[in-house]
């Protein structure tokens, strides 16, 4: 997988007509690239236009926001990692902080979707991130490696599966309120070394993603910042051409 990763989160929006119409604007626009990978995590509903859209071109992945750790059963309205898989995804968002805060995700249902995604063959992408109370009370970074520990702590194969971290401090996710350059290089590296410390040197080529209020303005200063690997981008995904400025920061 190419760094930098930009991958767009589109949350609930742009249901299948839409994501059809999006996925044409943004091909033809977006030529193949060699120097990065982009990554689209639509919603459920419209994979399958998103897949189908994208044909062959190999250095764009289709993911998916969320998934059950079960392999099947009685859990209406969920999916399993087997299901998203056969629908044509490679990589799964677990743990987003609306996941955590809105719908109560717990760090332990975090390590049982990390360890169904390792499972069923996917690269999960682990979503951590501090709140503004925990920021000001000094304990961003004992929160984050927290958070980093609880997600990995099933998998049974970390030192040898692809992974990929995405930090999203809460309190700027969506509020306009981003983190600096500096911010974010100094969290990823509190992440590189507890990563190195569970996984070895194999961590030193982990992306690790920097999201939260992620727009074409301050795209370009975000992922050149170090150790930031690329970008999960929310609202400024949704729309094709601040997506595509995105894209090609």
């Amino acid at each position: 997988m190419n760094r930098p990763v930009m991958a767009a989160n589109w949350k609930m929006n742009n249901g299948p007509t839409t994501a059809r119409e999006f996925m044409q604007t943004f091909l033809a626009q977006y030529p193949r690239q060699n120097d990065r990978t982009i990554l689209f995590f639509p919603p459920t509903l419209s994979m399958a236009a998103v897949a189908a859209a994208l044909g062959d071109r190999r250095d764009i992945l289709l993911g998916v926001q969320n998934v059950h750790w079960a392999d099947q059963g009685a859990f209406t309205g969920e999916l399993s990692v087997g299901m998203v898989r056969d629908a044509g995804a490679r990589v799964v968002l677990v743990g987003h902080s609306e996941r955590r805060h809105v719908f109560g995700e717990t760090l332990d249902q975090t390590a049982l979707k990390c360890a169904a995604v390792e499972r069923g063959g996917l690269t999960p992408m682990l979503c951590v991130g501090e709140t503004l109370e925990q920021r000001e009370a000094g304990r961003a970074a004992d929160v984050v490696i927290e958070q980093l520990r609880a997600g990995f702590s099933m998998m049974t194969q970390l030192a040898t599966k692809d992974v990929m971290v995405a930090y999203e401090p809460v309190w700027a996710i969506g509020t306009g309120h981003t983190a600096t350059a500096d911010d974010a290089s100094r969290m990823h590296r509190v992440l590189r070394a507890e990563l190195i410390a569970l996984c070895g040197d194999r961590a030193r080529t982990t992306p690790i993603l920097y999201g939260g209020s992620v727009n074409a303005a301050n795209a370009p200063e975000l992922v050149a910042a170090r150790e930031v690997d690329g970008l999960l981008v929310g609202g400024a995904s949704v729309d094709v051409g601040s997506w595509l400025a995105v894209a090609r920061a």
